[in-house]
């Protein structure tokens, strides 16, 4: 039987090769957010953002809510995917990063689709639970600051329709996860979120070695 293989350069050019389907907006906002500091490694990777794309596809997904816009790119690759009806949310604690990825929204032609809102999430999602009621989104996606994590999981759970799906970014946060040397915050709260997971019985999970770790949760 097959085990897990490692990923090395050469084979992730490959995968790249024969499955990302890209674009001169989708690569435009990448190389643009590149050369911020610390956007390689804060931008979810080409293939990610494709991969949510499918999910809001196979999901059927007409509402969706993004916790951590950053420069757009997960915010395009999502919105995209949506019906012409579709909507989704998308909320950062500045207006600074969301700005550069609002051009490209409305090169792509889908700005109408998206929301953007500024301040801290836990409030945006407080606000959003007073607006629009638990249940109220088809798909989460949650990418923002690490210490939050297990708070933003059991808000965006609250406002997930059964049978929905919360997609949840840096799961292994760097490998960091499985060693015990660090100890940092942020590492600690992954550390936790994934033990809580595990054991949750109000959804089914899937935690995917691909990126930094991708949890997929259902909620059932």
């Amino acid at each position: 039987m097959a085990h897990q293989i490692g990923s090395t350069d050469i084979l992730l050019a490959y995968v790249r090769d024969v499955s990302l389907r890209d674009d001169e907006v989708l690569s435009g906002l990448r190389e643009e957010t590149a050369q911020l500091p610390g956007g390689s490694t804060m931008q979810v990777m080409a293939e990610e953002g494709q991969l949510l794309a499918l999910l809001v596809r196979l999901t059927g997904a007409r509402s969706v809510l993004e916790i951590g816009t950053f420069t757009g790119y997960s915010t395009l690759c999502m919105a995209r995917a949506l019906p012409a009806d579709g909507r989704i949310v998308t909320c950062d604690i500045a207006d600074r990063w969301p700005e550069i990825g609002a051009a490209y929204w409305k090169r792509d032609g889908v700005e109408d689709r998206i929301e953007s809102r500024t301040g801290d999430a836990m409030d945006i999602l407080g606000e959003l639970l007073t607006e629009r009621g638990s249940g109220a989104f088809d798909l989460v996606f949650i990418d923002a600051d690490k210490i939050n994590y297990r708070a933003y999981y059991e808000k965006s759970l609250t406002l997930t329709r059964s049978g929905g799906l919360l997609v949840i970014d840096n799961t292994l946060f760097f490998g960091r996860v499985a060693d015990p040397e660090f100890d940092d915050a942020d590492t600690v709260a992954i550390r936790q979120l994934n033990a809580a997971l595990v054991s949750d019985e109000r959804v089914d999970i899937s935690l995917l070695p691909m990126a930094d770790g991708v949890t997929l949760a259902r909620k059932r």
